[in-house]
Protein backbone atom coordinates (compact mmCIF):
# COMPACT_ATOMS: atom_id res chain seq x y z
CA UNK A 1 0.00 0.00 0.00
CA UNK A 2 1.53 3.54 -1.08
CA UNK A 3 2.15 5.94 1.37
CA UNK A 4 0.61 9.68 0.79
CA UNK A 5 2.03 11.88 2.99
CA UNK A 6 0.64 15.27 4.28
CA UNK A 7 1.45 17.57 7.34
CA UNK A 8 -0.20 19.25 10.02
CA UNK A 9 -3.92 20.53 10.97
CA UNK A 10 -5.22 18.91 7.15
CA UNK A 11 -8.62 20.07 8.46
CA UNK A 12 -12.11 18.63 6.72
CA UNK A 13 -12.27 21.50 4.50
CA UNK A 14 -9.37 20.62 2.43
CA UNK A 15 -10.68 16.76 2.54
CA UNK A 16 -14.28 17.60 1.72
CA UNK A 17 -14.49 21.27 0.45
CA UNK A 18 -17.67 23.05 1.28
CA UNK A 19 -18.81 24.15 -2.09
CA UNK A 20 -19.28 20.69 -3.01
CA UNK A 21 -21.18 19.47 -0.50
CA UNK A 22 -24.15 19.70 -1.85
CA UNK A 23 -23.09 16.92 -4.28
CA UNK A 24 -22.74 12.96 -4.06
CA UNK A 25 -19.97 11.79 -2.50
CA UNK A 26 -18.61 10.56 -5.45
CA UNK A 27 -18.39 14.23 -6.47
CA UNK A 28 -17.09 15.38 -3.01
CA UNK A 29 -13.98 12.96 -3.70
CA UNK A 30 -12.93 14.04 -6.75
CA UNK A 31 -12.22 17.20 -4.44
CA UNK A 32 -10.19 15.32 -1.92
CA UNK A 33 -7.38 17.21 -0.93
CA UNK A 34 -7.15 19.20 -3.98
CA UNK A 35 -5.67 22.54 -1.87
CA UNK A 36 -2.88 20.78 -1.30
CA UNK A 37 -2.31 18.05 -3.71
CA UNK A 38 -4.25 18.67 -6.80
CA UNK A 39 -3.46 15.45 -8.13
CA UNK A 40 -4.55 13.41 -5.19
CA UNK A 41 -7.93 12.75 -6.07
CA UNK A 42 -7.38 10.47 -9.29
CA UNK A 43 -4.10 8.90 -8.68
CA UNK A 44 -4.49 7.84 -4.98
CA UNK A 45 -5.56 4.01 -5.61
CA UNK A 46 -7.55 1.63 -3.56
CA UNK A 47 -5.41 -0.01 -0.52
CA UNK A 48 -3.25 3.41 -0.17
CA UNK A 49 -2.80 4.71 2.91
CA UNK A 50 -2.62 8.36 4.27
CA UNK A 51 -0.05 9.33 6.57
CA UNK A 52 -0.06 12.79 8.11
CA UNK A 53 1.21 15.09 11.12
CA UNK A 54 -0.75 16.73 14.20
CA UNK A 55 -4.42 17.05 14.45
CA UNK A 56 -5.60 15.31 11.01
CA UNK A 57 -9.39 16.20 10.24
CA UNK A 58 -9.03 19.47 12.46
CA UNK A 59 -11.91 21.75 11.46
CA UNK A 60 -16.08 21.66 11.11
CA UNK A 61 -17.24 17.88 12.08
CA UNK A 62 -18.29 16.83 8.45
CA UNK A 63 -18.83 13.32 7.52
CA UNK A 64 -18.05 13.77 3.83
CA UNK A 65 -14.52 13.97 4.83
CA UNK A 66 -13.42 10.38 5.75
CA UNK A 67 -16.35 9.19 3.74
CA UNK A 68 -14.24 10.79 0.60
CA UNK A 69 -10.98 9.43 1.68
CA UNK A 70 -12.93 5.76 1.83
CA UNK A 71 -14.61 6.60 -1.66
CA UNK A 72 -11.54 6.95 -3.11
CA UNK A 73 -10.00 3.65 -1.45
CA UNK A 74 -7.76 4.76 1.01
CA UNK A 75 -7.35 1.47 3.40
CA UNK A 76 -6.10 3.44 6.35
CA UNK A 77 -4.90 6.70 7.68
CA UNK A 78 -2.12 7.13 10.17
CA UNK A 79 -0.92 10.32 12.00
CA UNK A 80 0.60 11.69 14.91
CA UNK A 81 -2.85 12.94 15.74
CA UNK A 82 -6.56 13.01 14.60
CA UNK A 83 -9.30 15.54 15.60
CA UNK A 84 -11.67 13.78 17.84
CA UNK A 85 -14.82 13.53 15.63
CA UNK A 86 -12.82 12.83 12.78
CA UNK A 87 -11.55 10.35 14.30
CA UNK A 88 -14.54 8.88 15.26
CA UNK A 89 -16.37 9.91 11.92
CA UNK A 90 -13.68 7.97 10.46
CA UNK A 91 -14.08 4.65 12.37
CA UNK A 92 -18.06 5.17 12.35
CA UNK A 93 -17.53 4.67 8.41
CA UNK A 94 -15.15 1.55 8.37
CA UNK A 95 -11.73 3.60 7.96
CA UNK A 96 -9.06 2.22 10.78
CA UNK A 97 -7.21 5.50 11.68
CA UNK A 98 -3.75 4.95 13.72
CA UNK A 99 -2.27 7.14 15.64
CA UNK A 100 1.59 7.05 15.22
CA UNK A 101 4.06 9.09 17.02
CA UNK A 102 6.27 8.08 14.48
CA UNK A 103 4.29 8.94 11.49
CA UNK A 104 6.87 11.68 10.46
CA UNK A 105 9.44 9.00 9.55
CA UNK A 106 7.15 7.68 6.51
CA UNK A 107 8.15 9.18 3.30
CA UNK A 108 5.87 9.61 0.12
CA UNK A 109 5.26 6.86 -1.77
CA UNK A 110 6.72 4.46 0.69
CA UNK A 111 5.38 0.76 0.51
CA UNK A 112 3.37 0.01 3.64
CA UNK A 113 1.82 -2.52 5.49
CA UNK A 114 -0.65 -1.72 8.46
CA UNK A 115 -2.10 -4.12 11.28
CA UNK A 116 -4.36 -2.09 13.36
CA UNK A 117 -5.03 -4.49 15.95
CA UNK A 118 -1.42 -4.98 16.62
CA UNK A 119 -0.58 -1.02 16.51
CA UNK A 120 1.83 -1.44 13.60
CA UNK A 121 3.17 -0.40 10.38
CA UNK A 122 5.65 -2.10 8.60
CA UNK A 123 7.64 0.12 6.05
CA UNK A 124 8.50 -2.31 3.61
CA UNK A 125 10.97 0.42 1.83
CA UNK A 126 13.16 1.04 4.51
CA UNK A 127 12.69 -2.14 6.42
CA UNK A 128 11.44 0.02 9.43
CA UNK A 129 8.54 -1.30 11.62
CA UNK A 130 7.08 1.92 13.54
CA UNK A 131 4.78 1.13 16.51
CA UNK A 132 1.25 2.89 17.04
CA UNK A 133 -1.90 3.10 19.64
CA UNK A 134 -3.47 0.22 18.43
CA UNK A 135 -7.11 0.38 17.84
CA UNK A 136 -9.46 -0.70 20.83
CA UNK A 137 -11.12 -3.92 20.23
CA UNK A 138 -14.88 -2.87 20.07
CA UNK A 139 -13.57 -0.36 17.56
CA UNK A 140 -11.84 -2.53 15.48
CA UNK A 141 -14.73 -4.48 15.13
CA UNK A 142 -16.91 -1.80 14.33
CA UNK A 143 -13.96 -1.32 11.01
CA UNK A 144 -13.89 -5.21 10.29
CA UNK A 145 -18.04 -4.68 10.39
CA UNK A 146 -17.92 -1.74 7.48
CA UNK A 147 -18.55 0.85 10.10
CA UNK A 148 -21.19 1.84 12.66
CA UNK A 149 -24.57 1.48 10.70
CA UNK A 150 -23.37 -2.20 9.40
CA UNK A 151 -21.81 -3.30 12.85
CA UNK A 152 -25.06 -2.29 14.63
CA UNK A 153 -27.43 -4.44 12.10
CA UNK A 154 -24.98 -7.16 12.22
CA UNK A 155 -25.76 -7.12 16.33
CA UNK A 156 -29.56 -6.73 16.17
CA UNK A 157 -29.33 -9.39 13.56
CA UNK A 158 -27.49 -12.10 15.72
CA UNK A 159 -29.67 -11.24 18.76
CA UNK A 160 -32.90 -11.53 16.92
CA UNK A 161 -32.12 -15.07 15.58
Amino acid sequence: MRAWVFGDNVDTDVLAPGRYMKLPIEEIAKHCLEAIDPSFAAAVRPGDIVVAGRNFGAGSSREQAPAALRHLGVAALVAESFAGLFYRNAINLGLPALVCQQARRIRPGDSLTVNAEAGEIQNLTTGETLACEPIPAHLMQMVRDGGLLAHLEKRCNTTSS
